[in-house]
């Protein structure tokens, strides 16, 4: 494991991309697979989805590749797989997040959105488990971001790069997974810093400002894939809904079991959207 001392993407004047890049090489050596077409991170409940998309041709733990840190969260399996599409095209899965909240700083949050983007995906899919703010919803729901609100104060875009977020999630493939599931409703997703949930007055405060979602993923890596030229598609598994909203105590496994209950279905889904894809 690559601790903070030596870790690539703490040297002061290390370059993101050129960890990436490094990053990029790395997985074409271990799983053989040359370049991938679609970049998937998988987050809590959508697990299952890996073994519907088609052939696994390799999986390798994520701290083999350059500047892949070891998931501190259970329900994130710590692996990157590369899956044969039944169409041919290679999907890789990164079953591996770092979230901001474990402290390492945005460069390490976002590194295998840009490890993805060198290795030639054009598409980043991005899932999460998250808490609803409407009321309408149910746990085990899954919705699609349309758009978000990043409360970490922070960025991945580092020095004068302006990048257009008019657009960030896709309307198109949006419109695609649609195809596929016509109830998919959507939702403004809001990343808090975390590791704590939120407080009811903060999830006013979100839903005052336009906010559907929270959790604590996803807005900083979108960011960092669009400066890296691909299209964006987010899903949420609403699996409780947000405190204030929901009457009972919140809790982590609260968030894993809402996970594996809906994991059949939203897994099932979420394989026919990337083969629209």
């Amino acid at each position: 494991m690559q601790d903070t001392l030596t870790h690539p993407l703490d040297a002061p004047d290390a370059s993101p991309f050129d960890v990436a890049a490094q990053a990029a090489d790395d997985i074409a050596r271990l799983t053989g697979v040359a370049r991938h077409d679609i970049a998937l991170t998988l987050g809590s409940g959508w697990g299952k989805a890996a073994e519907l998309i088609g052939e696994t041709v390799a999986t390798i733990p994520a701290t083999e590749v350059t500047g892949f840190s070891r998931p501190a969260l259970e329900g994130h399996v710590g692996t990157l797989r590369s899956i044969r599409a039944r169409d041919g095209r290679n999907v890789l899965v990164i079953g591996a997040r770092t979230h901001y909240y474990e402290g390492h700083g945005v460069r390490r949050v976002v590194h295998s959105v840009r490890t993805a983007a060198a290795t030639g995906a054009k598409i980043m899919v991005l899932t999460n488990g998250a808490g609803g703010v409407r009321e309408s919803w149910k746990p085990g729901q899954p919705v699609l971001i349309s758009d978000h609100i990043n409360l970490t104060a922070d960025s991945p875009l580092e020095g004068a790069t302006f990048i257009d977020l008019t657009d960030l999630y896709s309307a198109r493939l949006r419109e695609i997974a649609r195809s596929v599931d016509p109830t998919l409703d959507e939702g403004v997703y809001t990343q808090f810093r975390g590791p704590h949930y939120e407080t009811p007055a903060e999830v006013q405060m979100a839903k005052a400002i336009g906010g559907d979602i929270v959790g604590m993923s996803t807005a900083l890596e979108a960011i960092a894939a669009r400066e890296a030229g691909m299209q964006v598609l987010g899903f949420s598994l609403i699996t409780n809904l947000a405190a204030g909203i929901q009457k009972t105590p919140l809790s982590h496994g609260e968030v894993i079991e809402a996970g594996r209950a809906a994991e059949p279905v939203i897994s099932a889904l979420l394989a026919r959207v990337i083969e629209a894809l």
